[in-house]
C-alpha cells in the first residue's frame, strides 16, 4: 500500500496512523497545507465494512483534489476496509476508544482536531454526533453531521435518551445531511432540527464498478454452485440483527419445503460477517440445506458477488438509503426489499423490484417465487433498476451535492472561496 509522508516537526506522519504522540501532539501546529485546499475531517465510529463507510470512501475517492482534502478519524479503529481509499493524501487515524462510555475520547478528538486544523468536521451517525462538541472547542469553523440510518436499539427513531443527546448537541452542528427523505422528516419532526439546516443527499453508486455481467450470470468466486441450471438468490451486508438475514434464511427454507421442485435449482448466498452467521448456518444445517447455500463470511469483492446472483434480497428491519440496493440495481438485478426507511425511495414497486413487510418470511418467499416463475419479469425489473440508477443515483451526482454543501457551510462562516 502506498504511504504518504507529511512532515510533523522532525517526525513523519503516515497515511494510516494510529493515535500517537506525534499524531495528536503539537497543540496549535497546523496540518500541512496543500495550496490552500480546505481539509475535511470525517469523524466516525470505525472504518469497516458497512454502507455508511462505503459511502464515505466513495465521496473521498470521487472528490477532485483541487476542491477538498480529507482525513478520517476513527473513534475506535479502522480495518482493511480503509485500503479502498485511493490516493496517497488521505490520512486515517485510530483513536482506540474503549467499550462503553470512554470520556477520554473527547480529549483525544480535541487534540487530533487541534493538530489537523480542518476547515470542516463531518461526523456521522449516533456514535460520533457528540464529537461536534470537541470540534467546536477545537475551533473548527464548520461542523456537519450526517444521519445514515438507525440501528436495532432505535428502529423507530424514538429512543428518548438518544434523541435528547441529539437535541443537546444540535447547537454545535451547523448543518445536517439526511440520506433519505424518511430521515429528513424524522430530523425535523422528532429531533426538532430546522428545515433550513437539513440537506437531503441520496447515496450514489459507481456504475462502472457495479454493472451487469456480460453474457449472463458470472461464476461466484468461491461458491460450489454456479451451474447454469441454478437460480441464485442472495444478499450482501454485515450479519447483525438490524439487517435480519435470518428472515431470508427462513424464507428460503420455507420456499424449498413448500416447493420441492425448487430444491434442485434454488440456491442461497449470504455474503457478510457478523453475529447472525452461526445461527444462519445452524438453521440451514437443520433443514438439510447447507449444501444449497454459500455463507463465506466477509467478502471483499462485492461487485463480483452481485454479478454472480440472479435475484437480490434486502431483509433489513431498518435502512437509511441502502448502498447494497443501489449496487444490486446497478448490477442489473431485480430487488426484493423490506418496506422500511429509504427502501421505498429506491425501489419502484412492480417496476424495479418488489417490497415486502419486514420480519415476514412468507411474503418474502412468495416474492422470490414470483421471480422464479416469471423469468421475463426478472429481466425487466433488472433492466429498469439499472436504468434508474444511471438516471438518478450516480456517484457523480452524490459527490457534487456533498461538495456544494461543503461550499455553502464555508461561505456561511465567512470562509467563502471561488469554486473551480
Amino acid at each position: 500500500m502506498a504511504t504518504c509522508r507529511f512532515t510533523w516537526g522532525e517526525e513523519p506522519l503516515h497515511k494510516h496512523a494510529s493515535l500517537s504522540k506525534e499524531a495528536v501532539g503539537g497543540g496549535a501546529r497546523a496540518w500541512p497545507a496543500a495550496a490552500g485546499v480546505p481539509l475535511i475531517a470525517h469523524v466516525i465510529d470505525r472504518l469497516d465494512f458497512g454502507g455508511m463507510e462505503n459511502g464515505l470512501i466513495n465521496l473521498i475517492n470521487g472528490t477532485p483534489p483541487e476542491r477538498f482534502r480529507h482525513a478520517v478519524i476513527c473513534l475506535r479503529q479502522s480495518a482493511r476496509f480503509r485500503e479502498r481509499i485511493r490516493g496517497d493524501d488521505v490520512s486515517v487515524f485510530d483513536l482506540g476508544k474503549r467499550p462503553g462510555k470512554d470520556v477520554g475520547i473527547y480529549l483525544k478528538v480535541w487534540r487530533q482536531l487541534r493538530a489537523l486544523r480542518p476547515a470542516i468536521v463531518h461526523t456521522r451517525n449516533l456514535p460520533a454526533i457528540d464529537m461536534a462538541v470537541p470540534a467546536f472547542l477545537a475551533g473548527v469553523p464548520c461542523r456537519v453531521h450526517g444521519e445514515h440510518g438507525r440501528d436495532v436499539l432505535e428502529i423507530d427513531g424514538r429512543n428518548r435518551k438518544y434523541n435528547l443527546m441529539r437535541r443537546a448537541v444540535s447547537p454545535f452542528v451547523d448543518h445536517y445531511v439526511a440520506v433519505s427523505r424518511d430521515i429528513e422528516r424524522w430530523l425535523g419532526a422528532t429531533i426538532g432540527i430546522p428545515e433550513k439546516k437539513i440537506a437531503q443527499i441520496h447515496n450514489g453508486v459507481d456504475t462502472g464498478l457495479f454493472h451487469p455481467a456480460a453474457g449472463g450470470r458470472a461464476p461466484l468466486p468461491g461458491a460450489k454452485f454456479s451451474d447454469t441450471g441454478s437460480v441464485i438468490v442472495g444478499t450482501v451486508g454485515r450479519m447483525e440483527t438490524v439487517k435480519d438475514q435470518l428472515t431470508l434464511v427462513r424464507a428460503f427454507i420455507g420456499l424449498v419445503a413448500a416447493r420441492p421442485d425448487l430444491k434442485d435449482k434454488l440456491r442461497l448466498v449470504l455474503a457478510g460477517d457478523g453475529s447472525l452467521l452461526p445461527e444462519a448456518r445452524r438453521l440451514l444445517g437443520e433443514a438439510g440445506l447447507s449444501d444449497h447455500a454459500w455463507l463465506p463470511g466477509f467478502v471483499d469483492d462485492i461487485p463480483a458477488v452481485m454479478r454472480g446472483l440472479d435475484i437480490f434480497v434486502l431483509p433489513s428491519l431498518n435502512e437509511g438509503i441502502s448502498n447494497t440496493i443501489l449496487e444490486a440495481m446497478a448490477s442489473g438485478l431485480p430487488v426484493i426489499a423490506t418496506a422500511v426507511g429509504g427502501n421505498e425511495e429506491l425501489l419502484i414497486e412492480g417496476e424495479t423490484g418488489l417490497l415486502v413487510p419486514s420480519g415476514t418470511p412468507v411474503p418474502m418467499a412468495d416474492a422470490i417465487a414470483r421471480y422464479l416463475d416469471d423469468p421475463g419479469l426478472t429481466a425487466r425489473h433488472g433492466r429498469a433498476g439499472r436504468e434508474r440508477v444511471e438516471r438518478e443515483f450516480s456517484l457523480t451526482v452524490m459527490v457534487a451535492e456533498y461538495l456544494a454543501l461543503y461550499d455553502r457551510v464555508l461561505s456561511a462562516k465567512g470562509k467563502a472561496r471561488a469554486a473551480p
